[in-house]
């Protein structure tokens, strides 16, 4: 009974789609209907050129048939082209609106989901399962609408011409809903673990196209493949379950349909010999029976179709109606109406515990305090895994803490809406982010409403001009993939520019030179500089060298602020901080001598 009422509650969902487009519906409805009352008209039409123009011998009365079966063949074509066209209609703008609402949603949920839910997973979801709606919605839809409204219409005609044999027919129905029911409960299951297997080939196929370098640099090609050939086989052997169980629904269909059918025929024919009945009869009859057939078979296919479409929406409903964790507060709080352009650039971190969802017993932060002063530039230092990147990541409030505040002027994010607290802040990653668009788009990404001379003055700014320029078409030159046609320091030098066209109050900047050579660091250097006056800036940085202006250097280790103050100070009262300046000044020192030599 659960699994009847999650299917009917499935299907409601989708229905919920539908809506919108009622006269469509409507017309591709009346347009089914008149089909199927043509088709049924066509089996009176055989019965007068049986029983008029054959056994009659009528010459004129048999041209009449005909004309009358023309006729009606082509006011069912004229139909056909109206339904078929409403219904496919129907299912590309229904499957359209699932794709932007269930992807809407997803952007708006918060990063732990992405942990443990893997994007080609997502991706999936939003292509394979929505491409097998489209296909349902239609055509299987549309298919096992015209066969079940043909079917009872032709059936109703199966009593209206001879009751005997109908009855012959009804009889054999139970026999055949009992596979569709059986079968069809069997088929829905593999048809949720075919997609979820199509769903995992895909994710590992784009892991390994994402990472081709490292693949083929160590040489892995062979065993990647062998691996995907493991995934695809796996997919294939469910794939090879849910048709062999939906082959053995159509066999047996056709088996008892056609077995009544000849018991049927058995019947009729005696009649016609005794005289029971006429052969026009006995002709539209069987016209009849095999619409009914037909019918079941198609919805007895159909209905595996309409199993696997379910499973499929079942999947898309899970990513539509998953809630994101970070929200924004009720409406008729005051903080979601004030201005934050009015409120002081200065962040703080009070008490903070917090653990990732995936690492829920590792503390990434623990009992952690720190004020982040307006104006002042910040730097956070430590040995890898210390927790200076999820510093970052509560400030944009990706995260919230288990434990204590993480405030901007003394107001807890948590009172704002997370889109309104994230336009103050401009981030520029270690590993800078770019799309698959050419320069300008990707710079104009921090400000999309920016001239073109703003986003010429933003490169210029972060020492970017000159390689872009250089570029086969300058600025409207595609970089490819995730930005691929660039180096790394030239990646990071239009991440930078985009933060500087974003001018936003707040900067988080991740080891925002560490992929730069020494005379691009330089440049950079001068920009940033520039950049940071007057705004608050957190730094994260694993080379000192670059830090050594800031107001306040922030050292943490293992989730906890160890030490704070300037250069000169921590040098004589950190031991952390002086053991990882000596480090690195020394082998700084030693690649200086060594480009020297």
């Amino acid at each position: 009974m659960d699994g009847i009422m999650n299917k009917f509650s499935t299907l409601t969902q989708l229905l919920r789609f539908m809506l919108p487009y009622r006269r469509y519906w409507v017309g591709a409805m009346i347009a089914l209907f008149f089909t199927a009352g043509i088709t049924l008209a066509i089996g009176q039409g055989v019965r007068l050129v049986i029983d008029n123009g054959f056994v009659a011998g009528s010459v004129s009365q048999l041209n009449q048939a005909i004309f009358l079966l023309v006729v009606m063949a082509i006011l069912m074509a004229c139909g056909t082209f109206i339904r078929f066209y409403l219904v496919s209609w129907l299912g590309e703008r229904v499957t359209a609106d699932i794709r932007q609402s269930v992807f809407d949603n997803v952007i708006g949920l918060h990063p732990s989901f992405f942990e443990t839910n893997r994007s080609g997973e997502i991706m999936s979801r939003l292509t394979t399962d929505t491409t097998l709606l489209q296909s349902i919605i239609g055509s299987s839809f549309s298919m096992a609408l015209r066969s079940l409204v043909t079917t009872s219409g032709a059936l109703v005609m199966l009593f209206v011409t001879n009751i005997k044999l109908s009855l012959i027919i009804v009889a054999g129905v139970p026999l055949i809903l009992l596979p569709i029911l059986i079968f069809g409960r069997r088929v829905r299951s593999l048809a949720r673990k075919s997609q979820d297997s199509i769903a995992d080939v895909g994710s590992y196929a784009g892991e390994v196209i994402q990472q081709i370098k490292t693949v083929q640099s160590y040489t892995q090609e062979a065993r990647e493949s062998h691996a995907f050939g493991v995934e695809v086989d796996r997919a294939f052997r469910v794939a090879q379950h849910r048709i062999r169980q939906r082959a053995m629904l159509m066999a047996m269909v056709i088996l008892l349909v056609f077995g009544a059918l000849s018991g049927m025929l058995w019947v009729g024919g005696y009649d016609v010999i005794t005289g029971a009945m006429s052969a026009g009869e006995l002709g539209a009859f069987v016209f009849y029976a095999l619409i009914v057939a037909m019918g079941v078979g198609t919805m007895s296919e159909v209905y595996g179709e309409l199993q696997r479409a379910v499973g499929a929406t079942e999947r898309l409903m899970e990513l539509l109606h998953a809630e994101p964790e970070i929200s924004s507060p009720s409406q008729d709080a005051e903080q979601t109406t004030m201005d934050t352009s009015a409120l002081r650039a200065e962040l703080s971190l009070e008490e903070v515990t917090f653990n990732y969802p995936s690492r829920p017993e590792q503390a990434a932060l623990e009992a952690f305090s720190l004020t982040l002063k307006e104006g002042a530039i910040t730097a956070l230092v430590g040995p890898s895994g210390a927790g200076k990147s999820t510093v970052f990541e509560l400030l944009l409030r990706f995260y919230d803490p288990l434990k204590g505040r993480v405030c901007l002027d003394s107001v807890n994010l948590r009172d704002f809406d997370p889109r309104v607290l994230r336009e103050q802040i401009a981030l520029v990653s270690q590993q800078p982010a770019l799309f698959t668009a050419n320069v300008i788009d990707n710079i104009r990404y921090g400000r999309t409403d920016a001239s073109y001379e703003e986003v010429i003055a933003a490169a210029k700014a972060a020492y970017a001009h000159e390689f872009i320029e250089r570029l086969p078409d300058g600025y409207e030159s595609d970089l490819g993939e995730q930005g691929v046609r660039l180096s790394g320091g030239q990646k990071q030098r239009i991440a930078i520019a985009r933060a500087i066209l974003n001018d936003r109050r707040i900067l988080l900047l991740d080891e925002a030179t560490s992929a730069l050579d020494t005379e691009s660091e330089h440049k950079v250097q001068l920009a940033l500089d520039t950049l940071m006056q007057g705004r608050t800036t957190v730094i994260i940085a694993h080379r000192l060298s670059t830090i050594l202006h800031a107001d306040q250097i922030v050292v943490m280790d293992q989730g906890r602020v160890v030490a704070t103050g300037r250069h000169a100070e921590l040098l004589e009262n950190s031991e952390l901080y002086g053991r990882l300046a000596k480090l690195q000044f020394k082998r700084d020192s030693s690649t200086q001598e060594s480009r020297l030599s």
